[in-house]
């Protein structure tokens, strides 16, 4: 079929004395199309209008859109929302919920990230993760191995040095041994003054300093505002917010519910071993979990502190932070997850809203 201004342009040639064959030759169209459409002149070309085919996602495009909207303005990736209209029957595949994703999120240009790789057990990033829910800001202490990109997650109450130190304390548990080096940015609770005793050589924390003596790790620090070269922590700090930490507060807004630190981090525990660090890494093409079994084996011994050495520690303890740290590796920590009862809020919580 052709259109009604290219059938106009035929009879207006064909009337001001262009011959078929002229005619097919300029527009590109057989001897013969140009003869059936000379022939009905006074009928426009027809089109039956093609019906819109149904779609799998039509009947979540909705809960989609609330979704989208509840975590503006961050982003909840296709495979979070993929695996929540999944388990509400939907029988389609991710790719046709990507091409509606696009149609719903904004144009953004990401700045590059630098990477570098790492031996084994060489060195750990850190770094703090905040996201805003309304006037109400979470704040997750994050911790990955730089070989294996295995990670550890903690939220605290605020980013004073005291929330850095035990994160890191507790990262070395949860990874079982300690690291060469430890990576950080120029937060303020880690690093004290720059090139403070000549370039290159910065104050640090008295606690940061404590830390690492006891511990036995060397402090390395970022170049100032070039805290992207922290690559590995940067890009599982992206992955962290819009796949957990988005997709959870969300939910619990659109519920009208609040979650707190305990629940937060009884389900990030729960994520990082079942999920993050069970991922087939982009990067690395392989699971985390399965390049942290080759790496532990390297890590320097944890210190066995007395208890002379807890109490003269200037670092507060879990519970006068109201943290509770769950270790994947010690049975006690195992039990404390069982019984928590605000952990089955989110649960509950999910099945109410789908």
């Amino acid at each position: 079929m052709i259109t009604k201004e290219l059938f106009v342009d035929i009879l207006a040639r064909y009337k001001n004395g262009e011959s078929i064959r002229h005619i097919a030759r300029e527009l590109n169209l057989s001897r013969n199309t140009i003869r059936r459409y000379i022939r009905n002149k006074k009928q426009y070309p027809h089109y039956n209008l093609t019906k819109k085919r149904s779609s799998f996602l039509d009947n979540y495009k909705s809960y989609i859109q609330d979704r989208i909207i509840a975590a503006r303005p961050e982003w909840i990736p296709a495979t979070v929302i993929f695996k929540e209209i999944k388990a509400q029957g939907y029988k389609g595949q991710i790719s046709l919920l990507r091409n509606y994703l696009r149609t719903l999120k904004p144009h953004k240009e990401e700045e590059p990230i630098i990477r570098f790789e790492t031996p084994k057990a060489q060195q750990v990033q850190i770094d703090f993760v905040t996201t805003s829910v309304g006037k109400k800001q979470y704040k997750a202490f994050v911790a990955t191995l730089g070989y294996s990109r295995y990670c550890y997650v903690e939220f605290f109450e605020n980013e004073k040095a005291e929330s850095w130190m035990l994160g890191l304390e507790h990262a070395f548990e949860y990874f079982g041994g300690v690291t060469k080096e430890v990576l950080c940015d120029n937060a303020k609770a880690l690093v004290v003054s720059r090139d403070d005793y000549g370039p290159g050589k910065h104050r640090f924390n008295a606690q940061f300093l404590d830390l690492s003596k006891k511990y036995g790790f060397v402090i390395k620090t970022c170049r100032p505002y070039r805290a992207k070269t922290k690559g590995k922590v940067e890009r599982f700090n992206s992955y962290l917010k819009h796949s957990f930490i988005i997709p959870l507060l969300t939910a619990f807004k659109q519920a009208n519910l609040e979650i707190d630190i305990n629940t937060l981090n009884y389900k990030v525990k729960t994520w990082l071993n079942n999920e993050a660090n069970c991922r087939v890494h982009a990067t690395l093409l392989c699971r985390p979990l399965e390049l942290f079994e080759q790496e532990k084996t390297e890590f320097k011994s944890l210190p066995v502190f007395t208890s002379e050495d807890k109490q003269s520690s200037p670092i507060k303890t879990q519970q006068e932070l109201s943290i509770e740290t769950i270790s994947s590796n010690n049975s006690q920590f195992r039990e404390l997850i069982e019984i928590q009862p605000s952990a089955d809020i989110f649960n509950s919580l999910i099945s109410n809203i789908a």
